[in-house]
């Protein structure tokens, strides 16, 4: 069990015991698109951010990045640290088929990618010592431009295979994976990645 100080928000109740097997800590659902209409859950989740942060781990389909994005515009963006699940397609074992998009959600990813996840968000996961400080010059939304990877042709596409090399998901918005990637790397790290992509 790994012991984690902030508030951990999953969409529903079977990530919800998924994380439950392995995380220490406090864990709530938004019960789906339930949290849209939810002024008390809402209202909880502000205060929780307030005295101890949030973890946002939503599933990487469209439904998903949806919740996220509400949540990050109804709380104070400086108190949520966002895990990002990769994009990995299969069927959830209690599922007859599997989702619209066909990607596990939190509960049918293994755990050591949901732990990857949280180490790459930042989490003090109460295991190890932290990451060392990223090294390099910080990337820019100026640098994402200048590689191709925004503004530019093509540049969904080099953007989707970026995202893909660091096992993040497709729906991540440019502005999103500058500061997960920023978080990550260095400028001079992803020019050397882009290049390594792009041959």
């Amino acid at each position: 069990m790994i012991h984690v100080k902030e508030a951990i928000i999953v969409e529903g109740k079977y990530d919800k015991i998924k994380l439950s097997s392995v995380i220490d800590g406090l864990i709530l659902e938004t019960r789906g698109f339930r949290i849209f209409k939810d002024k008390e859950q809402l209202a909880l989740l502000r205060r929780l951010a307030q005295t101890r942060g949030l973890i946002v781990m939503t599933d990487s389909d469209s439904a998903g990045f949806l919740i996220r994005n509400y949540l990050t515009g109804s709380i104070d963006p400086k108190l949520i640290k966002h895990v990002y699940i990769p994009d990995l397609f299969g069927k959830e074992k209690r599922k007859r088929a599997p989702s619209k998009e066909g990607k596990l959600g939190v509960e049918g990813v293994p755990v050591e990618v949901i732990l990857d996840a949280l180490r790459r968000a930042g989490v003090d996961c109460g295991e190890e010592p932290p990451a060392p400080p990223v090294q390099g010059r910080p990337i820019t939304k100026a640098d994402l431009a200048a590689l191709g990877l925004s503004g530019g042709e093509n540049s969904a596409q080099k953007r989707r295979e970026v995202l893909a090399y660091f096992k993040l998901p497709e729906h991540l918005s440019t502005n999103s994976m500058l500061k997960v990637l920023g978080g990550m790397i260095g400028y001079e790290d992803l020019e050397k990645i882009v290049e390594k992509i792009s041959k």
